[in-house]
């Protein structure tokens, strides 16, 4: 069962706006271009003869709501809320495993790793304007990343994989990782001795 939170507000307001529709019809929750960096998530009205087998179809007070095969474990832990401000209303979608399936406590430890390295420690280097991506597990367990974007040659570098990234990566894995390497220390440049 995936756990899509609709706020109650939200689910009165789908309600106002499913009264105006054609009898039968719900709404669906979707994720486009699931899995990438550009991921969003989105909402649309689903017709009855717009219902796939394949759908999942959550029940919410006065409609349900289907989710399309696909985007269904992109869309674990989201939430769909209505705000009102200053502003005027809208509807806000946070889907925080879109870009990055959630991956379960027994997928390989790559997996794992690249989950947390997508959810949690690429965001905050986005601010940077850098990312990193896993390149590899080494056999003595030492994760091997590579910078790219803003971080790609900064000096800080050194820092940020040292206090911020290695110690995250470590305590998250701390049975299974031993290390946490620079690609650039692997490099097979002329510094590389084999």
């Amino acid at each position: 069962m995936s756990n899509i939170t609709i706020s109650e507000n939200a689910q009165s307001h789908f309600v106002k706006l499913l009264e105006q529709q054609p009898d039968g019809t719900n709404i669906r929750v979707f994720v486009v271009n699931p899995g990438t960096q550009n991921a969003e998530c989105g909402v649309s009205y689903c017709p009855q003869d717009a219902i796939e087998a394949s759908d999942t179809k959550l029940e919410f007070t006065g409609f349900l709501a289907y989710v399309d095969e696909l985007s269904l474990p992109f869309l674990e832990d989201a939430e769909i809320d209505f705000v009102t401000d200053k502003m005027g209303s809208q509807l806000t979608l946070k889907a925080p495993n879109a870009k990055m399936r959630k991956v379960s406590g027994d997928a390989p430890l790559m997996e794992r790793v690249e989950y947390m390295i997508q959810t949690q420690i690429n965001p905050q280097l986005a601010g940077h304007g850098g990312h990193i991506s896993l390149v590899e597990i080494t056999d003595e367990g030492a994760a091997v990343i590579q910078f790219g974007g803003g971080c790609n040659g900064c000096s800080m570098v050194d820092v940020t994989l040292k206090d911020g990234i290695e110690k995250q990566l470590l305590a998250e894995f701390s049975d299974e990782l031993t290390a946490v390497r620079d690609v650039t220390e692997h490099a097979h440049g002329d510094h590389s001795y084999y």
